[in-house]
């Protein structure tokens, strides 16, 4: 890792003029004008929108950053502007290096020509020499592997190709800095295994990379540090596993995170607080029971016992359930469990599969039941599922179940096949 600044961001600023009228606009281009000569105060015939608002970061050679936000955050607009093709309304942008971009679909592409000749038109605007791109060309084409589609109009294409062509065009442009904006999502599986491959070649080569997406795996896996967007402002900067657990916590929790951090995260044990409180609660949650007993909060803790808006696969956590009884219960069994996007079971359990009773329950008493293990799944999204049942005559009897309660991200920094990525010891030796 190299140390000079390669990116240098002050108090960068954007503000676009929203006009309600189109005939506005006319106004704002001649009356001021006219107000002006007469002595008159002026009038502002449109509203300002600030997409960025006084950011300010440096990335330093070789390093890979990350940005987060949602859609409407001000993130493409910041990349916009690193990459030139939009002025800032104030503040200023340094850059060492050549940049390569992969900003929108199908941007730098005309759709009247053939892949062959967008390469050269798209590689012209990358800054390559005839020579370069001569010496490029072969392993362009090699990397997109879009066939006999390369002398075929780019018009004719789907998403996936366009994004192969272009995706292979700035990487072999020879860039110091390579930007990604969410460009690998419309990509297929096999082709983003080989562009994350490729990623980290050039990680190991020294290319200094600023990757947007909303994949938070992608960017716990290839990102150093990362920074949250939120209205045009750099919220956080830190560590992308705390980056994307900020995250999490900002769109799901009702305390505003930004104006009262000391309100979070809300400790199991200050009895006043519900965990639950602290979740998006899925629209697609199944609620249904007796009531005989009631889930009445509900959390997943890490080892702070801090509310985990998002679970790393390598860390261990506590699943916290809390129940009162209307009702007397012989032996209630209390449990959870994972599903995956399909619905199908991934991992749970519950206290009689643990062989713990927790004996009878008189009407009106509370009980707190916590699970405490390492999921080690891989990453990926799963809806959190739990439940209190009672076997009565013989028949189990759901007093409350909350199914599709919530949806958790999972991010490991490890990859493995299936659901599950395994403690493995590795040992490699020379054999004679």
């Amino acid at each position: 890792m190299f140390s000079e600044i390669v990116i240098k961001v002050e108090n960068l600023s954007k503000c676009y003029q929203i006009y309600d009228q189109p005939h506005d606009r006319l106004k704002q281009f001649i009356l001021p004008r006219l107000q002006d000569m007469a002595g008159m105060p002026f009038k502002q015939y449109f509203r300002e929108f600030w997409a960025l608002k006084d950011v300010s970061f440096e990335v330093k050679k070789g390093e890979t950053i990350g940005i987060i936000g949602r859609n409407g955050s001000g993130k493409s607009t910041l990349l916009q502007m690193i990459c030139g093709t939009l002025n800032p309304t104030g503040g200023s942008i340094q850059i060492q290096g050549r940049i390569a971009a992969l900003l929108e679909l199908g941007s730098g592409f005309n759709p009247e020509f053939t892949g062959r000749e967008n390469i050269y038109l798209n590689a012209s605007i990358l800054g390559l020499s005839a020579d370069e791109l001569a010496d490029s060309l072969n392993l362009i084409i090699e990397f997109a592997d879009i066939g006999d589609f390369l002398d075929q109009p780019i018009k004719t294409y789907s998403s996936g190709m366009v994004i192969r062509l272009a995706f292979s065009v700035a990487i072999y442009s020879n860039p110091n800095i390579f930007i990604i904006d969410e460009a690998l999502a419309v990509g297929d599986f096999i082709f983003q295994q080989k562009c994350y491959k490729k990623l980290k070649e050039m990680q190991d080569q020294g290319v200094t990379i600023i990757l947007v997406s909303h994949d938070f795996s992608s960017i716990v896996q290839f990102c150093k540090s990362t920074y949250v967007v939120k209205d045009g402002e750099l919220v956080f900067g830190g560590t992308s596993k705390d980056a994307v657990n900020f995250y999490k916590k900002l769109y799901s929790c009702f305390t505003d995170l930004l104006e009262k951090p000391e309100d979070l995260p809300i400790k199991v044990f200050d009895i006043d607080a519900l965990m639950c409180s602290q979740y998006q609660i899925s629209k697609n949650l199944i609620n249904y029971g007796d009531v005989k007993a009631e889930i009445y909060d509900w959390g997943i803790l890490d080892r702070d016992s801090n509310v985990a808006q998002i679970i790393f696969s390598e860390s261990t956590y506590e699943i916290v359930i809390r129940i009162k009884f209307n009702k007397d219960c012989h032996n209630p069994i209390i449990g959870y469990f994972f599903t995956d996007r399909q619905g199908r079971e991934i991992v749970g359990t519950n206290t009689e599969y643990l062989k713990k009773s927790v004996g009878t329950r008189k009407a009106g008493e509370k009980l707190e039941i916590r699970f405490k293990q390492r999921f080690g799944l891989t990453s990926g999204e799963y809806s959190f599922n739990i439940g209190c049942s009672e076997y009565i005559g013989g028949v189990l009897i759901a007093h409350h179940r909350l199914y599709n309660l919530l949806n958790i991200h999972v991010t490991s920094d490890l990859l493995g096949v299936g659901f599950f990525v395994p403690e493995t010891l590795l040992e490699v030796s020379s054999i004679q």
